[in-house]
């Protein structure tokens, strides 16, 4: 590591200066000093070297940005939006002072898509790279996923499925030169989140970063309500046909990518007469059904 400490914090500095009224101090003192909302949403997440992402499939600045995506996901799915985000980095000795600063501009370049501010962090050593970070937002009236309600509508904010066919396509080492190919690569190494989407009539929201099912089965429990898919309304999405093209040449089943591939950073979200795509419905009872055949999940499970 041929650099200091101190040239790491001077080029942070830099990269997340900003004259926003919301901070009152930013990097350089023992903690950063903020304007909050009386009522703020916290949440943390955490990225480990070749547990998360590996260094061969995504540039530094693909890491910061789906790091920071995967924090300002959880709020948002909170009906929040980000405002401040920290990020504390164990680094191995071996990056460049270059990495380092491209792994920040990937962080800022997320956080100024969600309206956020990274306003401080720690640099640590250690034997693999790990990334910690903490999103705070806001929101007047928080949505969570136990307010799911029988009559509702579920939607998503976005399609399904593309990160998981970029994974699909880096762990058989295919090549595949078409555009299709490319988004798919591109959505794992950094997922597109949608901030446009207004879903602040929702009853109940969730993050699908654990796959579509996963969450479906959370706010289904949560809300003590049965979630019934509808495959048909699926194969309606207008990048469906894209993706389907995809999951054909490589002999995958194409709702396994979208229902259980999980790493996309969409929401999730009940209620009535909601933007973005309607997959499902809500109903009495309990569980997931509609399904046609049984899925499994590829969602991460630590221990």
């Amino acid at each position: 590591m041929g650099f200091q400490e101190r040239e790491v914090i001077s080029v942070l500095q830099q990269i997340f200066a900003t004259a926003d009224s919301r901070l009152k101090v930013g990097i350089g003192d023992d903690a950063a000093v903020v304007a909050t909302q009386s009522q703020s949403i916290i949440t943390s997440d955490m990225a480990v070297e070749d547990v998360h992402f590996k260094l061969e499939w995504s540039s530094p600045f693909d890491i910061g940005r789906k790091i920071t995506a995967a924090n300002v996901a959880d709020i948002l799915s909170m009906g929040g939006k980000c405002d401040f985000l920290t990020a504390s980095v164990a680094l191995t000795g071996d990056e460049t002072l270059q990495w380092i600063e491209n792994l920040a501009r990937g962080m800022k370049h997320e956080a100024d898509l969600a309206g956020a501010l990274v306003v401080g962090g720690d640099i640590a050593r250690g034997p693999k790279i790990v990334i910690s970070m903490t999103a705070v937002g806001n929101s007047s009236s928080p949505i969570l996923r136990s307010g799911a309600k029988v009559g509702d509508g579920l939607y998503l904010s976005s399609l399904t499925g593309w990160s998981a066919a970029g994974f699909e396509l880096l762990t058989r080492e295919i090549s595949i030169n078409s555009a299709t190919a490319e988004k798919a690569l591109s959505e794992f190494s950094a997922p597109t989140l949608d901030y446009t989407i207004d879903f602040s009539g929702a009853t109940a929201m969730a993050d699908v970063s654990d796959s579509v099912l996963v969450q479906a089965e959370q706010i289904a429990d949560a809300s003590g309500v049965q979630i019934s898919i509808d495959q048909k309304a699926i194969v309606q999405a207008s990048e469906f046909a894209e993706l389907s093209a995809l999951a054909d040449e490589l002999k995958v089943d194409i709702l396994q990518w979208i229902l259980a591939g999980g790493e996309d950073h969409a929401l999730l979200a009940t209620g009535v007469n909601l933007p973005g795509i309607r997959i499902g419905s809500v109903i009495a009872g309990s569980g997931i059904s509609g399904l046609e055949r049984k899925m499994t999940p590829v969602s991460w499970s630590h221990f």
